[in-house]
């Protein structure tokens, strides 16, 4: 388990400018911050359809957690720069190559842009291949069955 999945270490930014240096201000991320900025920006990636989440976001999901950082991990180098890993459901027709190297451009735009860090590598995983109607089907069962589940724990016990 990464330090990530454990909610553990923190990215420092190094943001120092050269009158800084004697200065104890800090600027730090969470490796969720981080997580969190990657996987919103998947959703503007052409041909990205869905994150896809390793077998503790499937159990995280069993219990009714939502997590919008799933299929995301980050590490961090000993030179603070942030290496991704990212796991994807594309659509069918696409050509991956393509895909990954937008989503390599997204990654390293979003990431120094919002926090000022360095990304060191972008891995991609493609999990899964999608029809556009196969995935509008699996998103309308997902939430009947999230819709379904607090009718089935609100509904009272029969009595005999």
């Amino acid at each position: 388990m990464s330090p990530a999945d454990q909610g553990g270490s923190d990215i420092s930014a190094e943001l120092m400018k050269d009158s800084d240096l004697d200065s104890e201000d800090s600027l730090t991320f969470s490796n969720g911050v981080i997580e969190k900025i990657v996987a919103i920006s998947m959703r503007d990636v052409p041909g990205v359809i869905g994150l896809k989440g390793g077998w503790l976001n499937r159990v995280q999901e069993t219990f009714g957690a939502r997590d919008p950082r799933k299929g995301v991990s980050v590490e961090v180098t000993p030179e603070s720069a942030v290496k991704v890993n990212v796991s994807v459901m594309i659509e069918y027709g696409v050509y991956a190559p393509q895909v990954f190297e937008d989503v390599k451009k997204t990654v390293v735009k979003q990431i120094t842009g919002m926090t000022g860090l360095e990304v060191a590598g972008v891995n991609l995983r493609i999990e899964d291949v999608l029809t556009p109607e196969e995935y509008a089907a699996s998103k309308k069962a997902a939430s009947e069955e999230a819709a379904a589940e607090p009718e089935a724990a609100a509904a009272p016990e029969d009595e005999a």
